[in-house]
């Protein structure tokens, strides 16, 4: 049985995946925030085109800002979320 993780999907994302919040088993092998977002978009077309253009989406894992090499496993809390815009 493969550990999961809890992700959190916000703003455009939530809507084009179609859910705010789940709990996903983490492939084996995918041990980065990238190799989880390889891993999403291999879930069907709302996830690719949520996840189309790379370095639009910002993560965090639990709470902290992460980059692409970041480390994720299993229990953690992974957020994508697209950029801040203000002023």
């Amino acid at each position: 049985m493969h550990a999961s993780v809890t992700l959190l999907y916000f703003a455009w994302l939530r809507e084009k995946i179609g859910v705010g919040q789940e709990q996903y088993a983490l492939p084996d092998g995918v041990r980065s925030v990238a190799g989880l977002v390889g891993a999403l978009r291999q879930r069907g077309p709302a996830f690719a085109a949520a996840f189309e253009s790379k370095g639009v989406i910002r993560a965090a894992v639990n709470q902290v800002f992460a980059k692409p090499d970041d480390a994720v496993a299993p229990g953690d809390e992974i957020a994508f979320f697209p950029p801040v815009t203000g002023g």
